[in-house]
């Protein structure tokens, strides 16, 4: 029986109405291989959390170009914890400015790509990053 491939969640959450990023994104994780599942623009860290645990996904990319990223990041990592999906890893990127990488990382975000990051970048970093839950 062959592996099953690593599923992700791409999202993007809050009240940002630009995922143009997001969907490149999207379509590389695809082309490099991974099942994506892009939840569409306006999602609450509520409605993330739930498609990631009702799409068994190993990973959610978050996309935040709104500045809210200190907010929505931690909001999305606490409903996944109370949904059991604590060990699903967080990924994001967007307009993060350096001084606030240290702090969400340490909240538990696992990978971050602000601009100028290449999808074939984010693509090995997930490569490397990501293995299917059991």
């Amino acid at each position: 029986m062959a592996e099953r491939k690593i599923r992700i969640l791409v999202a993007k959450p809050g009240l940002d109405g630009h995922d143009r990023g997001a969907k490149i994104i999207a379509r590389a994780l695809r082309d490099g291989g991974f099942e994506v599942i892009y939840t569409g623009l306006h999602q609450t860290p509520e409605m993330i959390a739930e498609a990631a645990i009702q799409e068994d996904v190993d990973a959610i990319g978050l996309s935040i170009l709104s500045g809210a990223h200190n907010t929505l990041f931690p909001a999305v990592m606490k409903e996944l914890k109370a949904r059991g999906g604590g060990d699903i890893v967080m990924f994001g990127g967007g307009i993060i400015p350096e001084e606030d990488i240290a702090e969400l990382q340490g909240q538990g975000v696992r990978g971050l790509f602000t601009p100028g990051a290449s999808t074939d970048e984010i693509v090995a970093w997930v490569r490397a990053n990501v293995t299917p839950r059991d």
